[in-house]
């Protein structure tokens, strides 16, 4: 039986920044407009936290079952590693999906927005179809494309529209960039993963990129989230406060352009997590120094 430490290794603390990031930027856009309502905002944080815990439960029942963590370089893996059963990892990931939607209708019932279930179930459903189901889209290079939608788009603008009930450039700009964080963090680890993944037919974007490619890319998400803000810098020259956080993406992108061992991109998913959280605070303290002025 796993212990509790295992547990809470096995729900990847590293990746949890990126469910709070999202929702401070969202807010950050909702104050932008004058509408961020803090209870909307922690209930969306909870949405987000429990369903990224359920997803990295979710990713290790269905890769432990089908044997890809068998020899895996990284985080702890209770299935594959044999410290849990894989119902009792099931069972938890599906009790953070339950958390997650009670969670979720809280704040739609809050903001009156009641067509957001539709798009809370599609994200439980997508955090699922990952690595589970008949057709893991994850395993088709399709991953990527997800992270950027639910945990850059959907995360930040659903938390803006909560609250403020509307959406402005500011809120666009946010989900864009949260999701090229998402994107980069996700990418950082499937390169670890490159050559197990190659042996058992887990054809992720780095693995159909290659190894060479997916580390440019990688580089280039990370560039493109900050390229962003030129287009708010007219409006708010306090958005220049983001490039605070830029040598923490410089770190991270020579991490991984130079890394000839793939041990060494273990610690790149704490700091693009790191760097997700500390932009979205720069971006939430520039739109309060605007607005204070």
């Amino acid at each position: 039986m796993a212990t509790p430490a295992q547990w809470v290794e096995g729900a990847r603390l590293r990746t949890l920044p990126m469910a709070l990031a999202p929702v401070i930027a969202g807010t950050a856009a909702a104050q932008s407009m004058w509408g961020s309502d803090v209870v909307r905002a922690l209930l969306a944080f909870a949405v987000a936290l429990l369903l990224q815990i359920g997803v990295n439960y979710a990713n290790d029942y269905s890769d432990g079952i089908k044997g890809t963590d068998d020899d895996r370089v990284g985080p702890m893996r209770l299935v594959g590693s044999g410290a849990a059963a894989p119902r009792q990892v099931l069972a938890a990931a599906l009790g953070c999906f339950v958390l997650a939607m009670v969670a979720g209708v809280a704040l739609v019932a809050l903001s009156g927005q009641w067509w957001f279930l539709v798009i809370g179930a599609s994200a439980v459903l997508a955090a699922w179809g990952y690595t589970g189901g008949p057709w893991p889209y994850g395993y088709r290079g399709l991953g990527d494309a997800a992270v950027f939608v639910y945990f850059g788009l959907v995360a930040v603008l659903c938390t803006a529209m909560t609250q403020a009930g509307e959406l402005n450039l500011q809120a666009w700009i946010a989900a864009v960039a949260t999701g090229l964080f998402a994107c980069a963090l996700l990418m950082a680890n499937n390169i670890r993963d490159i050559p197990g993944d190659q042996e058992v037919g887990k054809r992720t974007l780095a693995v159909r990129l290659g190894d060479r490619w997916a580390r440019v890319v990688f580089t280039a998400e990370l560039g493109l989230a900050f390229a962003l803000h030129v287009f708010l810098l007219p409006r708010n020259p306090w958005f220049l406060l983001v490039l605070l956080a830029a040598p923490l993406a410089i770190m991270a992108a020579r991490t991984v352009l130079g890394a000839t061992e793939r041990t060494a991109l273990i610690p790149v998913l704490k700091q693009c997590g790191i760097l997700n959280l500390v932009w979205s605070v720069l971006f939430l303290i520039a739109v309060v120094a605007h607005q204070s002025l």
